[in-house]
């Protein structure tokens, strides 16, 4: 008999095996909805799942996300357990004071936040010594100013 480690990541593999056209439906900070599929999703966090590595973070390592519940957040959520990361999801609703000390307490490496949180982003990184890198989850901006080609998570 075959061991299978069920892990969060292997519910999307399933997925994009079983159901690739299937959509997921998100919102947006603007309340806005975006659809991607299951298969969409599978590859884009695997690649972001290699962006990760890249960064130097390995199995166990801490990523702590500071986002809204959009895609690009559940793409860095799926990534991380992709990349046997551990997800640290923080609210952003605390204040700085308390994200600093869970990220602290957490031993994030990498701290993932939403464009509009950036400014909260600001205040806490001096706060967090430990933090090797600052992501900001954004849409991909053309060199010509357009915003309708895909969305990037880093």
């Amino acid at each position: 008999m075959q061991t299978y480690a069920l892990t969060i990541d292997k519910f999307l593999d399933h997925a994009a095996k079983w159901f690739p056209g299937r959509e997921v439906v998100t919102a947006e900070a603007d309340g806005a909805s975006r659809r991607i599929t299951y298969a969409a999703l599978h590859d884009r966090s695997g690649r972001l799942s290699g962006a990760l590595a890249a960064l130097g973070l390995g199995f166990g390592d801490r990523i702590g996300t500071l986002a809204w519940n959009t895609q690009h957040h559940f793409e860095l959520y799926y990534a991380s357990m992709g990349a046997g990361l551990v997800c640290h999801t923080l609210n952003p609703r605390l204040t700085v004071e308390h994200l600093a000390a869970m990220i602290n307490e957490a031993e994030d490496r990498v701290l993932a936040v939403a464009a509009n949180l950036a400014a909260v982003a600001a205040k806490l990184l001096p706060l967090c010594p430990q933090l090797e890198h600052a992501v900001i989850l954004r849409r991909a901006v053309r060199r010509d100013g357009d915003r309708s080609g895909e969305d990037l998570a880093l």
